[in-house]
C-alpha cells in the first residue's frame, strides 16, 4: 500500500547518485531515505551520521527549494496550476534548479542529467507566466520549469534571452522601487570594483523589472551562508559573524573575510534591509567539490528605503539590518579593513541614481530628491566612519547579533543569487 502513496526516487548530484528517497504523494515531503550512495555529495549542511542522512534536515533543504508561500500572487497561481502547495511543484520538474545540480531521478528511469537539466535544455515559461498573473491560453500547462525552484517573495520568472538564462524580477507595492535599487547597487559595485551580479532595467507595460543573467554554470553551484553555517553548531560565546567565518575556514573556502568586508560596505551604503543568510553565499565546483570562493553579490533590491513613505526617507532612520547584526552601525564595525575602498569613486552617485529613477511612473520628483539626498548622505556617513577608524580595539558585541533563523526572513526560502 505504501508504494501507492509514495514515489521512489534517487537524489542525484548531476550524474552522481546520492541517496534513495521517497516522496509522500499528498504533501511532496520526503517520507523516507533509503541507501546512501555517496556521502561526499550530500548537500552541504545536511548531517550524515553512521551512514544515515538526517531526514528532518534534508526535508528542510527540499522544502527550501520550493516557491515560498509568501510569494506575491502565489495563491492565485496555485489555483491556476491546480495544485494545493508549492512543494507539489518540485517533483513535477524533478527538483531541477538553476542554482545547483541536484535533482531527483525516478527509480528505474533511464534518464541522464544531460537530458533534463535547465542549463543546456529548453524549459517551459508557462509556470513563470502564471506567476506573473498572465492568463494561460494553451492546451495544457507544462510544469517542467526552473520557476518551480525559484525562491523569494517578489514576482519573478526565468527566461532564455539571447541564449542566456536570465531572471526577471518585479517590484512591490505602490512604489515598485526594487528593480531600480538593483540597478543602482550594480552601479555602486561597478564603481568600487566589487564582484557582483550585474542587473539591468526592463520596463514592460509601464512596470519595472530587473534582469540578471544566471552566474551559476553547469560546473558550479551556489551554497548559501545558511547551509555553510549548519556544518557545525554555533557555540554561545561566538558571534554569528565569527561563526560564519569559522565555518568557511573549516571548509577551506578562500577570501571570505575580504568578500564580507565589501558586502557589508555596500549594504551600509544602500541601507540594505534583507541580506539574510540565504541572500549571500559561496560557490563550489560540482565535479571536484573544490571551493571557488564567495559568490558575487546579488539580490540587493530590498534597500534604499524601498518601503518607506517619503517623509521617512532619512540616512539615519532606524532600519532592519542583516545578516550578522540588527543595526547597520554595529555591522559596519565588522569590516576589518577599508584599505581597498576609494570613496572618491562614488562622486556623483546621487545624480546617477536620479537618472536611473527618471523613467519611473511610480516614483515622483519629490521622492527622487529625497532618495538621492539620503544616498549621498550615506556616502558621507561612511566617509566619516572610514576617516575616524582606529585600529580594531572594539569587542564584537553579540548582543546586537541577528537571530540565527534569519535565512527565512519572512519567507519559507531565500532568494537565490542566480538570483
Amino acid at each position: 500500500m505504501a508504494d501507492a502513496w509514495n514515489k521512489k526516487y534517487v537524489l542525484k548530484h548531476k550524474n552522481v547518485p546520492v541517496a534513495e528517497i521517497e516522496l509522500d504523494e499528498a504533501t511532496g515531503a520526503i517520507s523516507a531515505i533509503g541507501d546512501v550512495y555517496d556521502e561526499r555529495h550530500v548537500p552541504i549542511g545536511i548531517s550524515v551520521k553512521k551512514g544515515r542522512i538526517d531526514r528532518s534536515a534534508l526535508n528542510e533543504w527540499w522544502r527550501g527549494r520550493a516557491i515560498p508561500a509568501s510569494r506575491d500572487g502565489i495563491k492565485e497561481a496555485l489555483l491556476e496550476l491546480r495544485l494545493a502547495t508549492t512543494q507539489k511543484l518540485l517533483d513535477k520538474s524533478l527538483g531541477l534548479s538553476l542554482s545547483d545540480q541536484y535533482w531527483i531521478c525516478p527509480t528505474g528511469a533511464d534518464v541522464d542529467w544531460s537530458q533534463v537539466n535547465f542549463f543546456d535544455n529548453a524549459f517551459s515559461e508557462d509556470v513563470g507566466n502564471v506567476l506573473f498573473g498572465r492568463e494561460f491560453s494553451g492546451e495544457g500547462i507544462s510544469l517542467m520549469s526552473p520557476d518551480n525552484t525559484s525562491d523569494g517573495w517578489l514576482k519573478k520568472k526565468w527566461a532564455i534571452l539571447d541564449g542566456k538564462r536570465c531572471l526577471i524580477k518585479g517590484g512591490s507595492g505602490a512604489i515598485q522601487q526594487e528593480p531600480y535599487n538593483e540597478v543602482l547597487a550594480s552601479r555602486v559595485m561597478d564603481r568600487l570594483g566589487i564582484p557582483h551580479v550585474p542587473y539591468t532595467l526592463l520596463v514592460q507595460e509601464n512596470y519595472p523589472y530587473s534582469v540578471c543573467e544566471n552566474f551559476i554554470t553547469p560546473q558550479t553551484e551556489l551554497v548559501t551562508a545558511w547551509y555553510v553555517m549548519q556544518i557545525r553548531q554555533k557555540p554561545n560565546h561566538i558571534s554569528v559573524y565569527q561563526h560564519y567565518v569559522n565555518c568557511c575556514e573549516a571548509l577551506g573556502i578562500p577570501g571570505i573575510v575580504d568578500a564580507l568586508n565589501r558586502m557589508m560596505v555596500v549594504d551600509y551604503l544602500i541601507a540594505n534591509e534583507d541580506r539574510h543568510q540565504n541572500n549571500f553565499g559561496v560557490i563550489r565546483n560540482v565535479e571536484t567539490l573544490e571551493w571557488i570562493g564567495a559568490a558575487p553579490i546579488y539580490d540587493s533590491g530590498s534597500s534604499l528605503w524601498f518601503t518607506k513613505p517619503q517623509a521617512l526617507i532619512s540616512p539615519t532612520v532606524q532600519l532592519t539590518c542583516k545578516p550578522f547584526k540588527n543595526d547597520h552601525n554595529e555591522q559596519i564595525k565588522l569590516v576589518t579593513s577599508f584599505d581597498w575602498l576609494d570613496l572618491s569613486l562614488l562622486q556623483g552617485l546621487d545624480e546617477e541614481f536620479r537618472a536611473i529613477l527618471q523613467g519611473s511612473l511610480f516614483i515622483d520628483e519629490a521622492r527622487r530628491d529625497a532618495l538621492c539626498s539620503a544616498l549621498q548622505k550615506r556616502v558621507d556617513m561612511l566617509a566619516g566612519i572610514v576617516h575616524s577608524r582606529t585600529p580594531r580595539l572594539w569587542v564584537d558585541d553579540r548582543s546586537a547579533d541577528v537571530l540565527e533563523n534569519t535565512a527565512y526572513s519572512g519567507e519559507s526560502s531565500a532568494e537565490n543569487g542566480s538570483d
